[in-house]
């Protein structure tokens, strides 16, 4: 299944929880799913419907292929611990989402393109591969070529005051961050279910 490229907030109504970055979300003035007949509320889920619905809605979230997310699971399961919070640590050190949650941008998408572009480094080496692990303790900054940029100069105007994660840490003063250390699901505050995430899995 291909990435969905549609309306942003269609997947949101679809399936009853935002699960975009945005904070314009229509989900609040219309809490139930899109179409015609979406008036009408959602019907009961099966056990599998709500297990596929809390993949579908990680999915989206993070903004990955089926593919991708399966691999994530892969990676899950033979590393030694809980599956779910290993998995959980697997989607939020991608590149892109310490990007987004370290506020160089509004939206995981906008970061992704950032990570894309070329305009961010780890420690010091540009690194464009938004999936890229990070590290606990690796430097993210911007590019240098890329501070004259009009994006970055309004960026260090509010650069300081966003609301971090207690994970994670900035360089008020310089326009840098790291991830300190792997979160734990009760830090991240996702909402979504990982637990019927690997059930789904492991049928």
């Amino acid at each position: 299944m291909a990435r969905f490229t549609g309306p942003k907030h269609k997947m949101c109504r679809r399936l009853g929880e935002k699960v975009c970055s945005t904070d314009k979300c229509p989900l609040t003035r219309r809490n139930y799913p899109p179409g015609v007949h979406g008036v009408k509320g959602r019907g009961k889920l099966t056990a599998f419907g709500r297990q596929l619905r809390e993949k579908q809605k990680a999915r989206y979230i993070y903004g990955l292929l089926e593919r991708q997310f399966a691999n994530y699971y892969k990676k899950a399961i033979k590393k030694t611990g809980a599956t779910d919070v290993i998995l959980l640590q697997l989607l939020e050190a991608r590149f892109d989402n310490v990007v987004w949650r370290l506020g160089f941008a509004k939206t995981r998408a906008a970061a992704r393109q950032l990570v894309n572009h070329g305009h961010l480094q780890i420690n010091g080496k540009k690194v464009d591969i938004p999936s890229y692990q990070v590290k606990p303790g690796e430097i993210i900054n911007v590019d240098p070529n890329s501070l004259k940029s009009s994006y970055f100069e309004q960026l260090q105007k509010n650069w300081g005051k966003q609301i971090l994660q207690d994970w994670l840490a900035i360089d008020t003063k310089e326009l840098k961050g790291q991830m300190t250390v792997l979160p734990k699901p009760e830090q991240v505050g996702l909402n979504v279910d990982l637990s019927l995430i690997v059930e789904y899995y492991s049928r």
